[in-house]
């Protein structure tokens, strides 16, 4: 047993970090209402680069996916993008099957799939074993793909963004999380307004 974690883990080193994951994916958005999983995946995309239209979860897990069909469906003119976690996903199965059958052109789910729930010890998640971008094909996601190499994320990326979804981005990554990362400083009332407000400029 002992050899078998060593070869499990040897195999994620070939992977880039969920930091590096994050540093590619930021430059690439615009003005898009961004859904920010709990956890890590908040603090990473806060502290490179904070947005008004940034919902960020902190400390609600599995919902992330769920709110952005929200806003995919009250918004159909935006493109918007959910940035999961796969800790998350499986968490809310259920949730990939409602996206599909609800069917909105205009949602990007990108999951940062590092096999472990991180935030709490690295404990290994099911996704090891579960491949998350099979589960979204069959749930009836009509755009899937799968990323292993920081390289290829721009490019499928900005595929996805330009067909209609729902779409769902699969990043592979080694849990490899820097605890020094400073927390979302923001509370859940002002980053629900802010929110709010870039989604409807022109209301007071």
């Amino acid at each position: 047993m002992r050899a078998f974690h060593i070869l499990y883990w040897l195999g994620k080193d070939t992977l880039m970090k969920g930091t590096e994951a994050f540093e590619e994916i930021i430059p690439l958005l615009k003005d898009e209402p961004v859904i920010h999983a709990n956890g890590y995946i908040c603090r990473e995309s806060f502290n490179i680069k904070d947005r008004v239209g940034n919902f960020y979860m902190i400390g609600s897990m599995g919902l992330a996916s769920s709110i952005g069909l929200g806003v995919a469906i009250n918004y159909p003119s935006k493109k918007t993008v959910i940035i999961d976690g796969d800790g998350n996903v499986l968490m809310s199965m259920g949730t990939l099957a409602m996206i599909a059958a609800a069917a909105p052109k205009n949602l990007l789910h990108i999951v940062i799939d590092n096999e472990v729930y991180e935030s709490t010890g690295s404990q290994r998640s099911l996704s090891n074993s579960v491949s998350l971008e099979k589960v979204a094909e069959s749930a009836g996601y009509p755009q899937v793909k799968k990323v292993t190499n920081k390289s290829h994320i721009k490019e499928a990326f900005q595929e996805l963004m330009e067909k209609d979804g729902p779409s769902f981005l699969l990043i592979k990554v080694k849990p490899s999380f820097d605890k020094s990362t400073g927390r979302v400083n923001h509370t859940p009332e002002e980053i629900t307004a802010r929110f709010m407000k870039s989604l409807n400029p022109l209301k007071d």
